[in-house]
């Protein structure tokens, strides 16, 4: 079962284009995740956020924009591809854009959405940068100026982040830095990508013994200790990973602890915190595939690391397109992410 290859099929793609088609044009349910600063400050998520209004949040709007164009540029004769053109065309435009920059450069808006909101939209800037299409070097123009502004103040940012924070959830340093050093190194931004390199190296270098037996917790979508691996074996040449992983995990090897190689389950869909543990499936397995990637081709631990990713990847897949809203506005785009990082077959 583990051995046989999983990869995004027609029929998959479709149900996910359809998901994100939904969520990013449905206003409520919505946790908008805005600070009243005084008695006049009420508005509603579309006048808030003209893009990315939609999915219950901002953050997951962005991420299932990133996912509609992700589908664009790998499956291009989708049923809905021109829905899902029109759609994203209609978000990304400048004028919609520069409320949405705008909106971080009011008084008490600089931590909005930090750091995984910020993550997730440098990670649709990367997806935009460079892609061959007129309508998406169009996008990308749009969106670069506030892909930009967030690289910026995350460089602004980590020098002051003195200890990392180190949660299954939003907050998670290790996630966030990996997403921005992917950005940082499409689209050449050799500074930030310098920066954080020296910064990981700083927050994770030293680190021994992860009490990775802790995990999971009940609302984790991330793993702390897969996550931050994964952002390592990007910022440590592949020797000095395998070494830091041995210290890191020591463990590992012997599958210990069995409950980081096995699934998370997932007792109820319909409940908000609960319902990350499908992600977490998810992240899991693209954390294991990149982790497995980065060790030599004969390193033991890379067999036991595909099979907890192919068990974690069917799990996490299981939950996606459930029919509840807590989970459906999203997974699919961890679902995609999760698919792109699979082995391809050979």
């Amino acid at each position: 079962m583990d051995a046989q290859p999983i990869a995004l099929t027609p029929d998959l793609a479709a149900r996910l284009a359809r998901i994100a088609l939904e969520g990013v044009t449905r206003d409520y349910p919505n946790s908008p995740a805005h600070v009243l600063l005084e008695a006049g400050d009420h508005r509603t998520p579309r006048e808030l956020h003209p893009a990315f209004y939609g999915c219950f949040d901002w953050h997951s709007a962005v991420h299932s924009h990133w996912l509609l164009v992700r589908l664009l540029r790998l499956l291009s004769e989708l049923p809905d591809a021109a829905a899902m053109r029109a759609t994203v065309d209609a978000h990304l435009t400048p004028a919609n854009l520069r409320v949405e920059t705008a909106y971080f450069a009011e008084r008490g808006r600089r931590g909005f959405e930090r750091p995984y909101g910020w993550a997730w939209l440098l990670k649709l800037a990367e997806e935009l940068w460079g892609w061959d299409d007129a309508d998406g070097q169009r996008w990308s123009a749009v969106v670069s100026p506030l892909a930009e502004l967030l690289a910026a103040r995350l460089g602004e940012f980590l020098p002051r982040l003195t200890y990392p924070i180190r949660s299954g959830v939003h907050s998670n340093t290790a996630f966030a830095l990996g997403f921005a050093f992917d950005y940082a190194h499409a689209v050449g931004d050799g500074s930030l990508r310098e920066q954080i390199v020296e910064r990981s190296r700083d927050y994770f270098g030293a680190n021994r013994d992860a009490p990775a037996a802790w995990e999971p917790g009940g609302g984790d979508f991330l793993s702390p200790c897969l996550v931050e691996a994964d952002l390592m074996r990007r910022v440590l040449p592949g020797p000095a990973f395998a070494d830091w992983l041995v210290a890191f995990l020591p463990g590992l090897a012997a599958g210990e602890p069995s409950q980081l190689l096995l699934p998370a389950r997932v007792s109820d869909r319909g409940d908000g915190e609960i319902v990350h543990l499908d992600g977490l499936n998810l992240s899991r397995a693209w954390c294991l595939w990149g982790i497995a990637h980065a060790l030599p081709p004969r390193d033991p631990q890379r067999p036991l690391l595909h099979a907890a990713a192919m068990r974690h990847a069917r799990a996490g897949l299981e939950g996606v397109d459930s029919g509840d809203y807590m989970g459906d506005h999203w997974l699919g785009s961890f679902a995609l992410y999760m698919l792109d990082c699979a082995p391809k077959p050979i």
